[in-house]
């Protein structure tokens, strides 16, 4: 028919390879048209449903890192589990146009190739440059998302800044205006002066100091101390002996001090209320309010009152009417208002210059170590500072009742439920949304600020300016005019320089890239979304506006139900930071790199060399080797075989290396089956099967209970469930037991038993591959275009063949017979482990099974065949039992259960005298540990020390222990009596 391949009528290679099963698929599905929803609804087993989610768009700068890739690999699975039930199924891709991000890189590429900065060009020459290297450079996420195998529909791609979304954009914000949630004030906002814009609350990082740390700043000379609390006075007007201490971490902003706070039950300092304190450099009289607010035993108990750079200052501030003066700009300098002496100069070098002044006017009394929470950017590193500006903003309480409401009635589902919790926190103690950022490349704010020609200037601010919102320039000159009641030719606009906060327009994504607004052509059938499937607490924020914005623009949810997986750390449980060297590329899991790659990446990237030493050093204790080539199918299902609904996911590479070696054991299992089909072979369907022999009957009754499993766990979101069962059923079902059995089949003369036995390898085989595909698509492609076909199944690709499900294979389910080889396996247990004990290799001993139970015995003769080939045994003979009998001379004996020995004919195969010492050397280490850990556990103060976890961990080991130590004087007697010659032989029941 069709890897490298596509074509599959070469024979199978004889081990597997990703790269090679890896190499042609993908284009292939995409061409055919597979992963578009409408081919769904042409195929016999398609559904009227929809499943619609969309992928939460990676930033366009960006490279796939572990995160992404869990959160492809458990939309994927999704995906193709519902595609192939029959859904119409739509899975949209898009990227976010990440403006900090974005602009920063292209600014870098502006000073490297030409030595020029943005402010070198004018807007227009500067966005024309980010286009082109989105064009060149802003496909790669695209790129790596296919290398996931990724079954998007990339005929409906979206991107943030397209004409259509940035349609939507501009609509949404002109209706939230217009419904006078969107609102312009002068406030106070987190600023990055590295970025020179305001920057979300969700953008600001908290680092706890403990006391006096030195950290770097951008664009300050040297590193700054933080975590420090300086202590200075100010003089009581009029009483010259008389002073009021304050304790603070920003001493430079004391040049914007309006006041100063005490508690009004504060005795210290109640001979003060009313009076007034001397300001020593800018000569401002500032006014001793009372404030229960403050807190009494922090510093020295009085407050600096600076409302112009404190959110906290600010809200006294208002409540006492003080002025607001900024003596921090945008650029982190400090201002005019400062005076010459400090005007222009860096912030934190302006802090020393203000400290040394203290101390020359005998103000300063101090400073000390200081436990304290640092805000820096995310984004630059930079102390964040809070400035008062003119921006845009939001009001979210009301939308954020209506989220709340959501979740609480129903409507929307949070998976796991414990994020409930958060959810109400979050949204209960929301504030309004500055959505104003001072950048260019993004969605430029449809606002307009409006004069009428000839005259005056209504404020360069805009402050007290009019402002008007429109879709476009006209429909805002025509607000203006309607506003003013003037000619609209008199109308003078100029448009907010000022672009939206980029969270704002990603909030649109799952109905704009839909879409909406609606009109014709557009996908509104599959509007609302069914699942929308994220994983960090940044996109926890995310989530929260597109609910709130969604059910505000369009009456309704954006999607039904949100699934918050983990997040991904290393194997020894640390977030992943390229400091550390910890940080794993998913391309270089699936390819393979050398540690010399690795290494060299380091070098290459932009880490400090201090930095790099260290992440260098990381990289050589986790990869010493370098890290393997797994392949996307390993990684997809390494990633989603872990309980990604609970705690964080330690993921270490040995595990994705399980999963290649996993993929192997599907590869030769299918290769076996192909080899045991033979040319020519005509398959029956599920419902044609009826199998008769009692290995036949058990392995379908176990894919029957597989797939209902499966159908349930899908359903759940349990993927690490559903992983599991699949790994169970293909490894300790199929592969170790039933192929092992069926061998001796195949290789009869018995033509009706084997046509059975290839008609059920078949099913096991084709079903087993359509439950795996979700997870590895790639493989289980390869392999399911190989296997023969019934006429009544044209499905061309196993991506969009029918998903195995309990009502489909319900003839098949055999409880009784799975409960009577589970006694069949235990037999097997018993016979492997006295192998293992005796160190039996290539030898096949005979086996007497000894039974009083008639049910058993009865169990034990139907499944005598397929214990004598799993037990490796010469021979199986049933025999009546004959409890308290002596083992006969050279046998060995094990207890399967109250009615079941086992007796092993060792005669010839081990010699008791080379044995002995080697059980009784090892029979007095094991006594050795058992009692240093008895011991240990009786230790004094053991219980108190040591945790319940380690304590169960000990017993656990303890009792191991001693079922070894049991199984090892069992062997120790049985040598001892064949050295002997003691003993009597069973009589069999043949």
């Amino acid at each position: 028919m069709l890897g490298l391949s596509l074509d599959t009528t070469v024979p199978l290679p004889a081990s597997y390879s990703p790269r090679y099963v890896e190499a042609a698929w993908y284009g292939w599905w995409e061409k055919e048209g597979f992963f578009k929803p409408e081919y769904q609804s042409r195929q016999p087993h398609g559904k009227p449903e929809i499943f619609s989610l969309c992928i939460p768009p990676p930033n366009v700068t960006g490279s796939l890192h572990l995160g992404h890739a869990l959160t492809v690999a458990i939309e994927d699975s999704l995906v193709r589990w519902h595609r192939m039930q029959g859904f119409q199924v739509l899975w949209v891709p898009g990227s976010d146009h990440a403006g900090i991000a974005t602009q920063a890189v292209v600014e870098r590429k502006l000073w490297k190739e030409r030595g020029a900065l943005r402010q070198d060009l004018t807007r227009g020459e500067f966005l024309a440059e980010v286009w082109k290297w989105k064009e060149e450079k802003g496909d790669e996420i695209f790129r790596q998302l296919k290398a996931l195998g990724a079954s998007l529909d990339w005929d409906r791609v979206c991107f943030t800044m397209d004409a259509g979304f940035s349609a939507a954009v501009a609509e949404a914000f002109v209706r939230l205006h217009e419904d006078g949630l969107v609102y312009r004030d002068q406030r106070l906002v987190n600023w990055s002066c590295a970025l020179r814009s305001a920057i979300s609350d969700v953008e600001v990082e908290t680092r706890q100091l403990q006391g006096r740390t030195v950290l770097p700043v951008p664009g300050c000379p040297a590193p700054v101390p933080f975590g420090v609390m300086f202590t200075f006075a100010y003089k009581v007007d009029g009483q010259e002996d008389e002073e009021l201490p304050v304790a603070t971490t920003r001493p430079e902003t004391m040049l914007g001090d309006m006041a100063v706070a005490v508690h009004p039950d504060d005795p210290r300092f109640t001979h003060l209320h009313g009076k007034r304190l001397q300001h020593p450099f800018t000569g401002r009289l500032l006014a001793i309010i009372t404030d229960p607010m403050v807190e009494r035993d922090l510093g020295t108990g009085a407050v600096k009152v600076t409302p112009a750079h404190s959110h906290a200052d600010y809200e006294l501030g208002k409540h006492h009417g003080l002025p607001l003066v900024s003596v921090i700009g945008e650029d982190g300098a400090m201002t005019a208002e400062c005076g010459d002496w400090l005007q222009g100069l860096n912030r934190f070098v302006a802090r020393e210059k203000v400290v040394s002044a203290l101390k020359e006017r005998g103000l300063y009394r101090g400073m000390k170590d200081h436990a304290m929470a640092l805000p820096l950017c995310s984004r630059s590193g930079d102390v964040v500072e809070n400035l008062l500006k003119s921006q845009w903003f939001l009001r979210c309480e009301g939308m954020a009742q209506r989220a709340l409401e959501a979740v609480e009635s129903g409507r929307l589902k949070l998976t796991p439920k414990f994020h409930e919790k958060n959810w109400r926190t979050w949204l209960s103690n929301i504030s309004d949304w500055c959505i104003s950022r001072q950048l260019w490349w993004g969605h430029q704010i449809p606002a307009y600020q409006v004069s009428v020609s000839g005259s005056c200037d209504l404020g360069k601010d805009g402050s007290d300016a009019l402002w008007v919102v429109g879709r476009t320039e006209a429909e805002a000159r025509r607000k203006a005019s309607g506003i003013l009641k003037k000619p609209e030719e008199e109308m003078e606009l100029v448009r907010d320089a000022d672009v939206l906060d980029t969270w704002f327009s990603s909030a649109l994504f799952p109905f704009a890239a839909l879409g909406w607004p609606p009109k014709v052509g557009d996908l509104q059938e599959f509007y609302p979304n069914s699942l929308l499937e994220t994983g960090s607490d940044l996109l926890f924020f995310w989530v929260a506006r597109m609910v709130m914005l969604g059910e505000q623009l369009t009456g309704v949810l954006p999607f039904s139900q949100v699934f918050l997986h983990s997040l991904v750390r290393d194997a020894h449980g640390r977030k992943m930071s390229k400091s550390l060297g910890n940080v794993v590329d998913p391309l270089d899991v699936i390819h393979g790199a050398s540690l010399q790659d690795l290494q060299g990446r380091l070098r290459d990237g932009n880490l400090d060399p201090q930095e790099a030493a260290i992440a260098m050093e990381g990289q050589r204790r986790d990869f010493p080797q370098g890290i393997p080539e797994c392949g996307t199918d390993a990684l997809r299902f390494a990633l989603c075989s872990h309980r990604v609904q609970g705690d964080d996911i330690n993921l270490d590479v040995a595990t994705v290396l399980s999963s290649r070696h996993f993929c192997n054991k599907v590869w030769n299992a299918v290769r076996f089956t192909l080899g045991a089909l033979g040319e020519g072979f005509a398959p029956q369907t599920p419902e044609e099967v009826c199998p008769s022999s009692p290995m036949d009957r058990w392995i379908l009754s176990r894919l029957y209970h597989t797939a209902a499993d499966c159908g349930q766990q899908f359903g759940e979101y349990e993927l690490h469930l559903v992983t599991s069962t699949i790994h169970h059923f293909w490894l300790h079902n199929f592969c170790d037991v039933y192929l092992e059995s069926v061998k001796p089949v195949l290789q009869s003369r018995d033509q009706s038993r084997i046509l059975q036995t290839r008609q059920t390898l078949l099913s096991c085989a084709d079903l087993g591959l359509r439950l795996l595909s979700p997870f590895m698509p790639y493989l289980t492609e390869e392999l399911w275009q190989r296997l023969p076909k019934p006429d009544a199944d044209p499905a061309p690709s196993i991506c969009v063949a029918g998903y195995p499900s309990a009502g489909q294979l319900a003839h098949w389910c055999r409880p009784a017979d799975e409960d009577d080889f589970l006694l069949a396996q235990e037999v097997v247990r018993v016979v492997r482990a006295l192998r293992v004990t005796y160190r039996l290799t290539r030898a096949r001993p005979p086996v007497y099974l000894m039974c009083s139970e008639p049910a058993a015995h009865r169990v034990y003769e139907e499944y005598r065949e397929p214990l004598q080939t799993l037990s490796l045994a010469g021979s199986l003979k049933l025999c009546p039992s004959s409890k308290g009998a002596e083992p006969p001379v050279g046998w060995v004996w094990g207890r399967v259960n109250d009615h079941t020995e086992i007796y092993m004919d060792l005669q010839g195969l081990v010699d008791p005298e080379a044995e002995l010492p080697r059980l009784a050397a090892r029979k007095k280490k094991l006594e050795r540990q058992i009692l240093e850990l008895t011991a240990r556990t009786q230790a004094s103060g053991y219980q108190e020390k040591v945790s319940p976890r380690a304590q169960a961990e000990c017993q656990q080991k303890i009792s191991s222990l001693r079922t070894e130590l049991e199984q090892l004087n069992q062997a120790l007697e049985s040598f001892g009596r064949m050295s002997a010659g003691l003993g009597t032989p069973p009589s069999a029941d043949e």
